[in-house]
């Protein structure tokens, strides 16, 4: 006899960097964004919606451009070989929706969107490749008024989250400032100006050490991973590092700071720099006209955004409160969100200058932020109501029961599976989190009536209950109803139950 051939099974795995997500998350994260969502309504933003995958040359310079664009993104041809990429984030396929429809739309164009965005890049803890943002960007407007607002709209969007003031802050800088130092250490390359972008951004993360090394040759991290550096030199990167410790102290240090380069002759135009600082100074004036004081919004010349695109102030929500993890270990969350100024990228489609600037939450992380402190509605939802099967031949009558419960808004289901072992089903629903079960065997049914098993309350009574034989006699928690009252009868076992009456 031949030898059986073994069959080679695929491995049943999520992609390295990408995650299944449970009932209990998806309602938590669907409540949270019907929160934002009324906030970014509130403010006069209307919903859009653009695909995941766009042309990979309308998403902008920022990223590779290369044979295959696959560093940072996943990307892949069409049949005319055109380059087709997963959206980065959602604001540069904004930017092509706007272009595309520039004559339709009002301007100044304020709308708002949510969805998957995918990054081609090492995963990490709490770090994957697809995750959710939620935008809003108002396009057309120049005045830093616009840019006031959108620090004030995430304000609005924490406190409604359920952060409390103290426990969050919104970090406003300018781009033109760190625009300016680059030029002060005659950094012109561009590529060379997002690597130090880059490295500072990640200031929070590895403190002023670790961005030495990023700024420099780069930096190796606990698992032996090495990211390349932004080349500077030695002196360069001690003239970045001096900026960053003068304005981890505020704005005024980095204004003495400033002061004190122009005082050593380098040689470099500071008009970007006070123009910039002319804007922080109107931000702060409008954002405290409207209300928000310096422990919501606060001016932090420490903050970048490592997004080359932007042009002008850059804003970040961050949890100050302390988190502690599952396990009772200490998190520092940071940034749950931000954005900023971005008036070059309308413009690489059309010829004509289209300012613009927006605010983005990161969904996914800040769900777990919420989660961490328990301000998400994560409640366990009630399953359905389960009718069990005593009877095959009998599935158009428990079919009935599910329909006229169902069309009282009540979600019940007829067990589906092998009904011979009732234990079974019971132990079925306690899975689905049920709130009862229904039983119609042929006594019942000859009598009109009906048993209901209500199993929370059936729990709760069999912890006391010392023998098999006491469990069969009492049946804990299951009482008797007529058949033509099931749907008064299981509302009124559903209010009690929610109220939590004995």
């Amino acid at each position: 006899m031949a030898k059986k051939e073994k069959i080679k099974r695929p491995a049943a795995q999520a992609p390295k960097g990408f995650r299944d997500v449970d009932p209990a998350e998806i309602r938590g994260v669907e409540a949270m964004l019907g929160e934002i969502r009324k906030v970014y309504e509130r403010y006069g933003f209307e919903p859009i919606e653009t695909p995941f995958v766009e042309y990979t040359e309308a998403l902008g310079k920022f990223l590779p451009d290369e044979d295959r664009p696959n560093q940072g993104i996943f990307s892949f041809q069409d049949d005319d070989e055109r380059w087709l990429s997963l959206r980065y984030d959602l604001t540069a396929p904004l930017a092509r929706y706007v272009a595309e429809n520039f004559q339709d739309l009002p301007k100044p164009y304020r709308s708002y969107r949510s969805g998957y965005v995918f990054r081609n890049e090492k995963p990490g803890p709490g770090r994957f490749r697809q995750f959710m943002q939620m935008d809003a960007d108002t396009v057309g407007a120049s005045s830093v008024a616009a840019d006031a607002e959108m620090c004030m709209m995430a304000a609005d969007t924490m406190e409604a989250l359920g952060f409390e003031r103290g426990q969050y802050v919104i970090r406003v800088n300018n781009r033109k400032v760190l625009d300016g130092v680059m030029e002060a250490i005659g950094v012109s390359d561009d590529a060379q100006k997002l690597a130090v972008l880059r490295s500072i951004d990640k200031l929070d993360k590895f403190g002023v050490e670790g961005v030495r090394l990023l700024l420099g040759p780069g930096r190796k991290d606990e698992s032996g991973d090495f990211t390349k550096g932004a080349g500077l030199s030695n002196e360069q990167v001690e003239f970045v590092c001096q900026y960053i410790e003068f304005a981890q102290e505020g704005l005024e240090s980095t204004t003495n700071f400033l002061d004190r380069i122009e005082d050593q002759n380098i040689e470099w135009d500071t008009s970007a720099i006070v123009e910039a600082y002319s804007e922080l100074e109107q931000m702060a004036q409008l954002v405290k006209a409207g209300g928000f004081g310096t422990d919501r919004i606060h001016i932090d010349p420490t903050v970048v955004r490592g997004l080359e695109y932007y042009t002008g102030p850059v804003y970040e929500a961050e949890v100050t409160i302390p988190v502690e993890d599952e396990k009772g270990r200490p998190v520092r969350f940071g940034s749950v969100g931000g954005g900023g100024r971005y008036d070059g990228l309308v413009s690489r489609f059309i010829s004509q200058p289209v300012p613009a600037t927006g605010f983005s939450v990161g969904v996914s992380r800040l769900y777990t932020a919420l989660k961490l402190l328990g301000k998400t509605k994560t409640d366990q939802q009630a399953g359905p109501v389960v009718i069990a099967v005593m009877d095959r031949d009998r599935m158009a009558d428990y079919q009935q029961m599910a329909a006229d419960l169902r069309a009282e808004n009540i979600r019940a289901e007829v067990f589906l599976g092998n009904p011979k072992n009732v234990g079974k089903q019971f132990q079925y629903a306690d899975q689905r989190n049920s709130p009862c079960v229904i039983i119609e065997g042929s006594d019942e049914r000859e009598r009109g009536v009906l048993q209901v098993k209500d199993l929370a309350a059936g729990a709760a009574a069999a912890a006391a209950i010392d023998s098999h034989e006491q469990w069969k006699e009492e049946r804990p928690g299951q009482f008797e109803i007529p058949r033509d009252d099931l749907v008064k009868e299981v509302k009124a076992l559903l209010a009690k139950q929610e109220r939590g009456d004995g």
